[in-house]
């Protein structure tokens, strides 16, 4: 584990009033690219006027205020914004504020991320502590058509269990425990799966 704060690493002047910090770099991620852009007083860029050729970006201005100019719409961007751009070839540019203003850049190749299987699975949740199983069941057989991974069918077995349909809730973690067999010992000490266990299918 590592972590670090962005006033620590040090800021390399680069391109005009440029000054990038190299955070990627710092912490050895390979996965995504990763950097900051700080400003010494308002007026200095945050970020340089360019295009990229393959990357989506997202800035996310972390302190401060910037003003984004992306193909000539300008975004007020004060903390907290998130700049997201999914087109490359969109000229892109800002300026900070105020001083001090920082702003972190991602960036990544479009379709070679890995997903994470909790941004499928937390949406169900709110449903889920309702005890709404029809719409939590929506949500997830939802997220299986995107992305059929055991985790989104070890969750939808929970969901079919607490509705009382034993047969779906079985076929679900059976098919959940195939491809991850350690599916199975979590099953056999979950909550969910209580009305099930002593089914003769149920997974061991």
């Amino acid at each position: 584990m590592k972590s670090l704060r962005i006033d620590d690493v040090e800021g390399l002047p680069v391109l005009g009033t440029l000054v990038w910090k190299p955070i990627r770099r710092t912490l050895g991620i390979t996965a995504f690219g990763i950097n900051a852009y700080t400003a010494g007083k308002a007026g200095d860029e945050v970020v340089e006027d360019h295009t990229e050729q393959t990357h989506e970006e997202a800035y996310v201005v972390v302190r401060g205020h910037a003003t984004f100019t992306v193909d000539g719409e300008e975004v007020d961007a004060p903390a907290g914004t998130i700049v997201f751009l999914d087109d490359p070839e969109q000229r892109r540019h800002a300026v900070a504020t105020e001083a001090g203003t920082t702003v972190l850049a991602i960036g990544g190749q479009p379709g070679t991320h890995t997903i994470s299987s909790w941004e499928y699975i937390f949406p169900s949740l709110p449903a889920r502590n309702e005890g709404d199983w029809d719409a939590a069941r929506n949500i997830l057989e939802g997220a299986l058509a995107e992305h059929d991974i055991p985790a989104i069918r070890y969750h939808l077995a929970q969901v079919e269990a607490r509705a009382g349909n034993a047969d779906r809730a079985l076929e679900q973690l059976r098919i959940a425990v195939a491809a991850r067999p350690d599916y199975a010992a979590s099953a056999a000490t979950e909550d969910d799966f209580a009305s099930i266990r002593d089914d003769p299918r149920f997974p061991t």
